[in-house]
């Protein structure tokens, strides 16, 4: 039966690995987001409480 044989299946796994852990990555870090988060302050918003009419 071919599919014991590591042989072909064995190097096909060590290139594809290959790829995947040296050529990928930086070209899936390069890209950008287009909406970069913008920096919130720490203080925190001044909150008025609501002034019901009927309470």
């Amino acid at each position: 039966m071919p599919q014991l044989n590591p042989a072909p299946w064995f190097l096909i796994l060590v290139f594809s690995w290959f790829v995947f852990l040296t050529i990928l990555p930086p070209k899936v870090l390069a890209h950008t987001s287009p909406n970069e988060p913008a920096p919130q302050s720490t203080q925190k918003p001044k909150t008025e409480t609501w002034h019901w009419p009927w309470h």
